[in-house]
């Protein structure tokens, strides 16, 4: 998987979709799903994160989000 993508318009909204290492079946575990649940909280209510939907399964995440910060013109 490429490295190299960046938000390239910092109003839009974006799906973005990450896996663990060897699609590992990590999320499986109340508590490391109840992780990822209070980090995508915190990056919402303390670093102006607009998540619209999310979908987390046992080896990999979907997100459709956009930054509060951006500025649109």
């Amino acid at each position: 998987m490429s490295r190299k993508y960046k938000f390239g318009d910092k109003t839009g909204a974006y799906f973005i979709s990450f896996a663990t290492v060897y699609w590992i079946d990590v999320f499986t575990r109340e508590e490391y799903f109840g992780n990822i649940i209070e980090s995508l909280n915190y990056c919402r209510k303390h670093k102006s994160m607009e998540l619209y939907g999310y979908c987390i399964m046992p080896s990999h995440i979907h997100l459709i989000f956009r930054s509060g910060n951006a500025i649109i013109k």
